[in-house]
């Protein structure tokens, strides 16, 4: 890549890349701000009554706090390069002049690259960090009622099913959607992060969006949502083994997270780890968050055949659906990761198993 140094030609290129970027991280949070379903979350007050902020008030300081992180980073570069986000405009400057002609010329990979990992990191960016405050602060609110309920008169069960279970949760989740935040928000050669390859396929995609919000609600009705998060037994023995166990695969899941580090972003190549869970089996974090719905679903599942066959096989079929959706995801992740270079079909080579050890 030729440099351009520190003189004006360079400074010129930094402040473009820093222009850009802000830009595309204004643009992100306008959307999300838009996406139906978000208002109730930029609504809400998060944190102690004293010291409350809604979720608007939380995404605006984040992103001044990214824009400034990012500015620093661009401006200081001693060789910049053309950003992913610059090279985005400069596709859509050309788009807006002849789009015929983009058309019928195509894009060249390094700009096919830019629009995908842009239109990624402005879809997931926001969503994350949102989920990223909610869970640090729902941790927080039930970590402080343990505290406070251990001083009063209430039974081990009860605190267990109104705050330790939720508490333990959201502490989990925080940690995932952390790493993933992380993931979405960091790319850098340096750091072994840099996003060599976005899924280009419109299935890839699709398989994925349709697991997170807005798109998860019409997934929602159309393949119905008997998931309990926290499922309720009346034998106490099998309550507290059971939600433990669904508590432990959600950790197992978290690793995986952890596992991938500062690569841990969807639909991306970034390199592949074969660390952690990830020496096991392919894809981990998928196993086990659908071993935690089915675990979830047990409750209705049972209830559905008290009340018919064909509303239990129903119930049943409903999960399977959603179980199905992930594995379509891990079907087209692994299309597009051997597309891209022979670092996955070694690493699949090593560790045989997509989900089950010995089985499949």
């Amino acid at each position: 890549m030729q440099s351009h140094g520190l003189g004006a030609p360079g400074l010129a290129l930094r402040l473009k890349n820093t222009v850009a970027s802000a830009a595309i991280v204004v643009a992100a949070c306008a959307a999300y701000c838009s996406l139906p379903g978000n208002g109730r979350l930029l609504l809400a007050l998060y944190g102690p009554p004293q010291s409350a902020f809604s979720g608007l008030d939380f995404l605006l300081c984040a992103a001044c706090a990214y824009v400034a992180v990012l500015a620093a980073y661009f401006l200081t570069q001693s060789d910049p390069g053309v950003s992913k986000s610059l090279r985005f405009f400069r596709v859509l400057g050309r788009a807006a002049r002849s789009p015929s002609a983009l058309l019928k010329g195509g894009l060249t990979p390094e700009d096919g690259l830019a629009v995908r990992s842009t239109l990624l990191k402005a879809f997931f960016g926001p969503m994350m960090s949102m989920f990223l405050m909610i869970h640090c602060m729902a941790a927080w609110a039930n970590g402080s009622a343990i505290l406070a309920a251990g001083d009063g008169e209430s039974g081990a069960r009860a605190i267990f099913d109104r705050f330790g279970f939720w508490f333990l949760m959201q502490l989990i989740l925080f940690v995932d959607v952390l790493v993933f935040t992380i993931g979405y928000l960091v790319e850098s050669r340096r750091l072994g992060s840099e996003i060599r390859s976005v899924d280009p396929t419109l299935l890839g995609w699709a398989a994925a969006l349709l697991c997170y919000p807005p798109f998860n609600s019409l997934t929602g009705r159309l393949l119905g949502a008997p998931v309990s998060d926290f499922p309720q037994f009346d034998d106490p023995t099998m309550h507290l083994a059971v939600n433990l166990t669904l508590l432990a695969l959600m950790a197992v899941y978290t690793s995986a997270s952890v596992a991938l580090g500062l690569k841990a972003s969807n639909l991306t190549h970034r390199g592949i780890v074969s660390r952690g869970p990830y020496s096991l089996v392919r894809h981990p974090a998928y196993v086990c968050k659908n071993m935690a719905w089915w675990i979830g679903a047990l409750p209705l599942i049972t209830a559905q055949f008290a009340e018919s066959f064909t509303q239990g096989l129903a119930a049943v079929g409903s999960v399977a659906a959603w179980s199905a959706l992930y594995v379509l995801r891990a079907l087209t992740e692994e299309d597009h990761l051997r597309r891209v270079d022979g670092e996955y079909e070694a690493y699949a080579a090593r560790v045989r198993y997509r989900f089950v050890p010995g089985l499949i």
